[in-house]
């Protein structure tokens, strides 16, 4: 079975094939990259797709920040050559020969891949992960709510039950989390519209309230860069806005088992 087209098929052979992407074209002009281990990204045609592939030369590659930057480099340096549309493997997906390859995903999800690269044709992936201050955003809050300022300044220096403790306490929780949500769905409501699909991923730190890739049409990327600035503007800055405009569609290219 193979999972998205990150797909769950570990054959970790010495001397192997280390597998990148697929494109939807057996016909692929030469092309001049270097992938892991500076080996020369190959494609090879299997039906009507092609994969991209170079040799590996590691028996597993581990999940160092440099080996994954160079898995999703070579991807995205193989759209910037002209081929928009195609299907990001899992990393570290390494096969022995062409008939695994075969018998494991084109026999079982030939007609799936031919859905997915339908979908994604003259699509795009772009990432959007939101971060605040907590500290920050709770001086706001109570800067800006004077209820429950006074509320705390009336209890400050005075001894408290657990009850008191625990019932201000989870006031002051409630309203973060309301004035948290009230910036998300102040994305939601300016980027959705934009996108043809949403997935919405879990927060990665402590700080970061909001990760979100959506795919949308290639040419209206400068339309969406521009509601970013205009969300930028309209929360004073006060928010860190990581915005990834150019990225492998890893979170639009699942095969369903």
């Amino acid at each position: 079975m193979w999972e998205y087209v990150t797909l769950i098929m570990v054959l970790i052979m010495e001397n192997g094939l280390y597998l990148y992407g697929i494109l939807p074209t057996n016909r692929v002009r030469p092309l001049v990259l270097q992938g892991l281990d500076k080996q020369p990204i190959q494609t090879h045609a299997v039906n009507e797709f092609s994969f991209l592939y170079s040799q590996a030369q590691q028996e597993r590659y581990l999940a160092s920040r440099r080996n994954l930057l160079g898995h999703e480099q070579v991807l995205e340096q193989v759209m910037q050559h002209g081929y928009r549309t195609l299907l990001p493997l899992q990393f570290g997906l390494i096969v022995q020969d062409w008939e695994s390859v075969t018998t494991q995903l084109i026999v079982p999800y030939q007609e799936q891949l031919k859905q997915l690269f339908q979908k994604l044709e003259g699509k795009r992936e772009v990432g959007v992960k939101i971060f605040w201050e907590e500290t920050e955003e709770l001086n706001r809050l109570m800067a800006e709510h004077q209820d429950l300022r006074e509320k705390r300044d009336h209890l400050e220096g005075k001894p408290l039950s657990m009850d008191q403790v625990i019932g201000i306490g989870q006031e002051i929780e409630q309203a973060m989390q309301n004035r948290q949500q009230g910036i998300i769905e102040k994305f939601q409501q300016t980027l959705n519209p934009l996108a043809e699909e949403i997935v919405e991923n879990e927060n990665l730190t402590n700080t970061m309230i909001y990760n979100a890739a959506y795919l949308i049409p290639w040419d209206t990327e400068p339309r969406f860069s521009d509601k970013i600035e205009e969300l930028d503007h309209y929360f004073n800055n006060r928010l860190r806005i990581r915005y990834n405009n150019f990225t492998a569609p890893f979170n639009f290219a699942q095969l369903n088992p």
